[in-house]
């Protein structure tokens, strides 16, 4: 039978190593405060951005893909031979509407309107002489002093002489048109392009352009929809409905509006598509001939909105949907039906209420369910 340990005993063991008593001290005191440490190290809830939902005036939009194109455009050709004596422009630059662009030496021009100048004097005075010679002959055929032959002949030359002024100043018309043909003008204000002729270069009506020059203000703009979109968007409504707005390549809003003036009159069987036309003031230059731009069609009245930044939405298997932050803190996730988008907003049309806080920066960081520490988002937010 077992007998109980006598406790001299122990204590005599125990004083022999007085090591074990210290190291068992030590575990029980780091083992009382480990609950202490690791609550101090849990890591703080993540850091968001917030923005309320809120209430805007909208109006109710389409956006297409378009491209610019200049409303008028004119190959500058010489209509004389000659040749090229001056070049009056800079290359790339504005002109205005009748400013000397071109010209031909007008030297060879000029003196055949003196030769023919000179050709109409002499038919003038052959004219002249034929005058005096009919009158001549009609007082003597009252005196009976000239046969009617002789009249009948004073008349022919007067009426042949009166031709030949004629063909003389038609002429000269000719003369001075082809020499006014020695200055190329601009038919109106726009950008004019590189010069295809140097100065002492020989041109004329079978060499090609001088220059290209289109019109820069204002441009048209066109841009084909399917027809599902075209009657989507139109649903009636005269082109007058419409506000034209340009996104630029830099998603930057063009500052002039846009007016809707043309539907093509057939439909483009090749891609089920009907090609708009729109005409949008260029004052400033910025838009160019064959800019790709977004077009956005703007109809009806401006409508209050539930509106929150794009940057909010995320899209998954189940649709379009934002992380909302609640008053506690506590984040959750909302499945949306959205509609347009413009200016960096989205229209919300289901799944949020006006003042819901939706996280716009920082949704990789939040999960459904958890906490997060919100800031409002500001424009001075860094």
């Amino acid at each position: 039978m077992r007998q109980d340990s006598d406790p001299r005993s122990t204590r005599r063991a125990m004083a022999r190593k007085p090591g074990a008593l210290l190291l068992a001290a030590c575990a029980a005191a780091w083992g009382a405060a480990l609950p202490a440490q690791a609550q101090t190290a849990a890591a703080p809830p993540p850091a968001v951005l917030v923005q309320p939902a809120e209430m805007k005036e909208m109006t109710a939009q389409r956006d297409f893909l378009g491209r610019v194109h200049a409303a008028d455009k004119v190959e500058l050709r010489a209509r004389v031979e000659g040749f090229l004596e001056k070049r009056l422009f800079t290359e790339g630059g504005f002109v205005k509407e009748g400013e000397l662009l071109f010209q031909i030496d007008k030297a060879p021009f000029r003196a055949e309107v003196e030769q023919r100048e000179a050709d109409l004097a002499a038919a003038q005075a052959v004219l002249k002489n034929a005058e005096v010679q009919l009158a001549r002959a009609e007082e003597l055929i009252g005196k009976q002093a000239v046969a009617q032959t002789t009249l009948d002949q004073r008349t022919a030359d007067e009426g042949k002489a009166k031709a030949e002024v004629m063909k003389a100043q038609a002429a000269l018309r000719r003369s001075k048109i082809n020499m006014s043909w020695t200055d190329v003008s601009a038919p109106f204000a726009g950008r004019i392009g590189p010069s295809q002729f140097s100065i002492g270069d020989v041109v004329g009506p079978s060499t090609p352009s001088l220059a290209t020059l289109v019109r820069t203000d204002p441009m048209n703009v066109t841009f084909p929809v399917t027809q599902r979109e075209y009657l989507r968007a139109r649903g009636g409504r005269s082109m007058d409905h419409y506000k034209v707005r340009l996104i630029l390549a830099d998603k930057s809003l063009y500052a002039e509006p846009g007016v809707l003036e043309l539907v093509d009159v057939q439909a483009n069987e090749g891609t089920d598509s009907v090609t708009l036309r729109a005409r949008v003031p260029n004052p400033t230059g910025i838009l160019i001939a064959g800019m790709s731009v977004s077009v956005r069609l703007e109809f009806g009245e401006p409508e209050k909105t539930l509106v929150i930044p794009f940057t909010a939405v995320a899209i998954d298997q189940q649709g379009p949907f934002v992380l909302t932050v609640g008053d506690d803190n506590r984040v959750a996730r909302r499945n949306l039906k959205i509609g347009s988008q413009t200016g960096g907003l989205v229209v919300v049309q289901g799944g949020l209420n006006p003042g819901d806080r939706v996280i716009v920066e920082g949704q990789q960081r939040a999960r459904p369910g958890g906490v997060v520490a919100p800031t409002l988002w500001s424009a001075n937010t860094p």
